[in-house]
């Protein structure tokens, strides 16, 4: 009798052992005083302005990705022409003068599901904070993830996520090849309540520990299903893939969502030095309560999965003539003890340009937007001027 009672006290242990085993550990919240270390170290209060803009008022530049080959510099960017949006590429020596190199994913008229818009992002770059920033290859290949569609217009029609490569360097202007169909679409069977209208930008990073169980995982912000709006909001999401290829959905809700408004374009890097294992990321964040305009700020996690919101100021926020609109849609490096938040300014004539701000006084840039037509002029605060 006693030797039976054991016994079922041990199985009953041993089946409590294995459901502690099996329950998903609670997520790690980032503490206040760990958010706090890391707005001190991105922060970047000097505006050194406008670092790259069009020559045409019809264009508009945007989405800013930088990377390092050498002791070169390199940023891809996207272009809105009226058609749709083409990818380009630019080149500097120092991360504040920048030239214009050329088209590394452009139109193509075809009846490709892509035809009309391929907005580029770089995937699988050093994310180690003031590290290389060098674009890592995988099998061979660069890569890029993008969203395309086929409808003429500014974010027009049906856009979903493609994935590009080229087994040259990236640091040439060359075409790309892209696969034949998108990774993921806002039809898909799969797809999840917050991203079934349409899928906006992306970024991929390379996790070689495989805290998801998988070693690329990709962000990205989409729009769907919302009881409080007639769009619903933009939020980020996850998706992972074993290949670069064949992507799955990760996880059915997003991972970062205000509810309202757009939280979007999520920009990854790894902060050792202020804690281990610790990811920050760089988000937008736009017409939700609290929130003035489009502004830059921060999230930052331990598993890659469980977000903590930054609820303090914002790293970068509509202040000067060429950005009182939007200053919003970060990439952030640091280089040489110097951090350089680059972003898309935009002001009230609707112009879109790539700036800069930095944590040190590196005075003011000479690039400005090219006057107004006129008018847009007379829509524009007396004020402004272009700096």
């Amino acid at each position: 009798m006693k030797l039976k009672l054991a016994c079922l006290l041990l199985s009953g242990l041993l089946a409590q052992t294995a459901a502690r085993a099996q329950a998903p550990a609670k997520p790690q919240e980032v503490s206040a005083a760990v958010m706090q270390k890391v707005y001190k170290e991105v922060k970047t209060p000097y505006k050194y302005g406008l670092v790259l803009v069009t020559n045409d008022n019809q264009k508009k530049m945007d989405c800013p990705s930088v990377f390092r080959k050498g002791k070169q510099w390199y940023m891809t960017y996207i272009i809105y022409d009226g058609r749709g949006y083409e990818t380009w590429l630019a080149q500097s020596k120092d991360l504040l003068k920048w030239e214009t190199k050329g088209k590394i994913m452009a139109f193509t008229d075809t009846t490709d599901w892509d035809t009309n818009q391929k907005a580029g992002y770089v995937a699988l770059q050093d994310y180690k904070w003031g590290g290389s920033y060098e674009w890592q290859p995988y099998q061979g290949k660069y890569w890029m993830s993008y969203f395309g569609g086929k409808s003429r217009g500014y974010e027009k029609g049906l856009l979903s996520i493609g994935i590009a490569s080229t087994d040259k360097d990236p640091s040439t202007v060359h075409t790309w090849q892209r696969l034949p169909q998108p990774v993921l679409r806002p039809d898909d069977k799969d797809v999840r309540w917050w991203e079934n209208h349409t899928i906006y930008k992306s970024s991929v990073i390379w996790d070689k520990s495989k805290l998801t169980g998988h070693p690329f995982v990709m962000y990205y912000n989409a729009n769907g299903d919302s009881l409080d709006a007639k769009r619903g909001a933009e939020r980020i999401g996850m998706a992972v893939s074993d290949d670069m290829v064949h992507w799955s959905r990760y996880r059915r809700n997003p991972v970062l969502n205000h509810h309202k408004g757009i939280t979007g374009d999520a920009y990854l890097q790894k902060l050792d030095g202020i804690d281990k294992d610790l990811w920050v990321m760089f988000y937008f964040g736009a017409f939700y309560p609290g929130v003035k305009g489009a502004v830059n700020r921060f999230a930052c996690s331990y598993d890659l999965v469980n977000w903590t919101d930054w609820s303090g100021q914002n790293l970068v926020e509509p202040s000067e003539s060429y950005d009182e609109l939007f200053a919003h849609k970060s990439f952030v490096v640091k280089h040489k003890g110097v951090v350089y938040h680059y972003y898309c300014a935009v002001n009230k004539p609707d112009q879109r340009g790539i700036a800069v701000a930095t944590s040190k006084d590196l005075g003011k840039s000479k690039v400005s937007f090219i006057a107004p037509p006129e008018k847009k002029k007379k829509e524009a605060k007396a004020s402004t001027s272009y700096d």
